[in-house]
C-alpha cells in the first residue's frame, strides 16, 4: 500500500478513495429528485434508474441475491466470512437513493476541486459561491479534494455519498475474503427526503438484528437521536366573488393565509433555533380566490414540546381565521417519524460497536442529535434499531452542497471496520433478531 496522505484518515481510506469517487460521480449524474405529491413508490422514475444500476453493480461484486422490488427498494446479502462461528448477528447497511425536492436535482454536473486551497470557490453557474467565511465546515478542508455541483443544482451527496460509501465498502470486503465480517444486509431506499423511505421497508425480509444508515454529514458523526417530526396542512376556505362586485362579500383565503404566517412566533423558526430547540416551518403555500393551503413541518426532540408547537399552530389559525366568521379552516396533522432514541437505548452495544469502528479509523466519534430525521427514525420504531453515521457531505438541500473525498473515504473505511467489529461481537441476549430465511431474500 502507498503511505497515507496527511488528509486521509488511513491507508485504507486512501486506497478506497479512487473507486469511491468514480461511483459517486456516476450516481450523482442520475436525476433521483423525489416529489412530495407521491402517487406511488418511488415518487419519481429516476430513482428506479439508479436502483437498477445498483442491483447490477451488486451482482457484479458477487451479491447474487441483489434485487429491486416493486416499491423501489434494493436489498442484497454479503455472507459472513468463512472463519466465523455463525454466532455473529446479521447487520444492515442502509442509504437512500433520492435527493431533496428543495433544490433542482436534474442535470447535475459534478466538479472535482483537487487539493482545495482554502479560499472562496466560485462555481460556473448561477453565481453560486462557497465561502469558508460563512461555511465553517469548509474552512478546515485545505488539502482535501472537494466535489461540488456546477452551481445551479444540488450535488446529491445527500445521500448518494452514503450509497457510494456502502457500495465501495461492500466491494472491498467481497474482494478481500481474509477480512472479518458478519453477514451484511444491504438496503437502498426511495423517497427518504419526503419522509416515506421506511414506509414500505420490509424489516422481516431484511432480516437484520440492527442496521446503520449512512446519511450524516460531518466526519465522526454518530447519531442515535433525531427530531420527532409531523407534517401539518392548513386549509383555509374563503368566499369567492367577482372582484368587481366584492365589496362586503369577498373573503380572500390567501390574505388570511398570509396573516396566519405572519402571526406564527418569529422565534420558533429553523433560522432562529439551534441545538435541541424545535420549530414550525412553512415550506409551501398555494391558493386561489376560494381556498388557500399552507404546508408546514413541525419538529422537536421532546414529544411534549412538539405537541405544544402544534397547539400554537392550531391556536394561531383559529384566532386569525376566526376573526372572519364567513371563513373556515382546518388543520390536519400527520406523524412523519419518531425520535429514534428511545428505541436504541435498550441496545447500547449497537452504538458502542460503531464508536469502536470510528475510533479504529483514527477518528473521535462526535455524538450529536440530528436536527432532522433519517430512515433510521422509523426503522428503529419498526423493530430495526438503526443509528446514523457520517458521510462527509455538507450544505445539504442547496446548490451550495459539497462533499470531501477524504471524509467520504473515511466513512467507507469506517464501514469496513464496522464489519470487523461485528464479526467479533457475540449475539447479545434480548436483542432484536430476525432471520433472512424467515422473510426470504
Amino acid at each position: 500500500m502507498m503511505a497515507a496522505m496527511p488528509s486521509f484518515t488511513s491507508e485504507l481510506a486512501q486506497d478506497l478513495a479512487p473507486g469511491l469517487l468514480e461511483r459517486f460521480l456516476r450516481y450523482v449524474r442520475i436525476d433521483t429528485e423525489s416529489r412530495r405529491d407521491r402517487e406511488r413508490s418511488p415518487s419519481t422514475p429516476g430513482q428506479l434508474d439508479l436502483s437498477r444500476l445498483l442491483v447490477d453493480e451488486l451482482r457484479a461484486i458477487g451479491l447474487s441475491d441483489a434485487q429491486l422490488d416493486d416499491n423501489g427498494y434494493v436489498m442484497a446479502t454479503l455472507p459472513a466470512d468463512g472463519d466465523g462461528d455463525g454466532d455473529a448477528p446479521v447487520v444492515g447497511l442502509i442509504a437512500h437513493v433520492d435527493t431533496s425536492p428543495d433544490a433542482p436535482g436534474a442535470g447535475v454536473e459534478p466538479i472535482v476541486h483537487r487539493d482545495y486551497d482554502g479560499g472562496v470557490i466560485e462555481l460556473p453557474r448561477n453565481g453560486t459561491v462557497l465561502d469558508p467565511a460563512s461555511m465553517p465546515e469548509l474552512a478546515g478542508k485545505s488539502g482535501h479534494d472537494l466535489v461540488t455541483s456546477s452551481g445551479d443544482t444540488l450535488l446529491g451527496a445527500d445521500d448518494k455519498a452514503g450509497v457510494a460509501e456502502i457500495m465501495t465498502a461492500v466491494a472491498h470486503l467481497a474482494a478481500h475474503p481474509e477480512l472479518r465480517r458478519p453477514t451484511l444486509r444491504i438496503g437502498f431506499t426511495p423517497d427518504e427526503e419526503i419522509g416515506e423511505g421506511a414506509e414500505l421497508f420490509d424489516v422481516r425480509r431484511f432480516g437484520a438484528r440492527c442496521a446503520y444508515t449512512l446519511d450524516g454529514s460531518t466526519i465522526g458523526e454518530l447519531q442515535d437521536e433525531t427530531f420527532t417530526g409531523v407534517e401539518a396542512i392548513v386549509t383555509i376556505e374563503g368566499v369567492e366573488v367577482h372582484p368587481g362586485f366584492a365589496t362586503g362579500k369577498l373573503v380572500n383565503p390567501i390574505r388570511l393565509a398570509g396573516r396566519v404566517l405572519a402571526a406564527l412566533p418569529a422565534e420558533l423558526t429553523p433560522e432562529r433555533t439551534s441545538g435541541r430547540e424545535g420549530f414550525i416551518h412553512p415550506y409551501g403555500v398555494t391558493g386561489s380566490a376560494a381556498q388557500a393551503v399552507i404546508r408546514l413541518i413541525v419538529r422537536d426532540f421532546d414529544d411534549a414540546l412538539l405537541e405544544q408547537h402544534v397547539a400554537v399552530l392550531r391556536r394561531t389559525v383559529e384566532e386569525v381565521v376566526g376573526s372572519e366568521p364567513r371563513a373556515r379552516a382546518k388543520v390536519d396533522v400527520r406523524p412523519q417519524y419518531p425520535n429514534m432514541r428511545s428505541y436504541l437505548e435498550p441496545f447500547p452495544e449497537i452504538v458502542q460497536t460503531a464508536e469502536r469502528a470510528i475510533r479504529a479509523e483514527g477518528i473521535e466519534p462526535v455524538r450529536t442529535p440530528i436536527r432532522g430525521g433519517t430512515d433510521g427514525s422509523r426503522l428503529s420504531a419498526m423493530g430495526l434499531p438503526t443509528p446514523n453515521i457520517f458521510t462527509g457531505g455538507h450544505e445539504y438541500h442547496s446548490v451550495r452542497e459539497w462533499a470531501s473525498l477524504q471524509e467520504m473515504a473515511a466513512a467507507a473505511a469506517t464501514v469496513v471496520r464496522l464489519a470487523g467489529e461485528w464479526a467479533r461481537a457475540p449475539r447479545a441476549a434480548g436483542a432484536p433478531v430476525t432471520s433472512v430465511q424467515d422473510g426470504g431474500a
